[in-house]
């Protein structure tokens, strides 16, 4: 049987905000890969993390502070083509709500963050697979949960 293995993960932090389903965007800062692009929270699975979903929620509380209380398969990966050293990574894409009225407390990598309404935050971000994943959490998380697909979607 062939596996495939996730190396990179993408976390769409989200929030209900007045007018509906937000997403949190982060700006990279200066000094480090793709400055100023706008992105998820992203980043790498470590040897130490049990799975994807542990990376992805470590991942968010390295670059945000925040904590999920909810936490959220989008049944997507995405491959990503890595020039050094020229493999394809996994990227599996996950979306966890998080309480509203917790600040989010940037890590290095970023120097800016903001909340957006889902198809602000899709036109904002810079890689094509964020406004795809914006676009699947927007359909299946609208109404803060996923609905008749929860038991297959809700990671905890």
């Amino acid at each position: 049987m062939t596996e495939a293995r996730a190396g990179l993960v993408d976390l769409y932090p989200l929030r209900q905000g007045p007018a509906g389903l937000e997403a949190l965007v982060l700006r990279r800062g200066p000094g480090g890969r793709c400055p100023g692009s706008w992105e998820a929270v992203h980043g790498h699975v470590e040897a130490g993390d049990p799975s994807a979903a542990h990376a992805a929620l470590r991942e968010l509380a390295e670059e945000t502070g925040l904590p999920a209380e909810r936490l959220y398969n989008l049944s997507r990966a995405e491959a990503f083509w890595v020039q050094a050293g020229d493999r394809v990574q996994l990227v599996p894409a996950f979306a966890a709500f998080v309480t509203s009225d917790i600040p989010v407390r940037l890590s290095g990598e970023h120097d800016a963050a903001e909340w957006l309404p889902i198809e602000v935050a899709r036109e904002r971000c810079t890689w094509p697979r964020s406004d795809r994943a914006l676009g699947d959490a927007a359909r299946l998380l609208a109404a803060g949960h996923a609905g008749p697909v929860e038991d297959v979607l809700r990671v905890w």
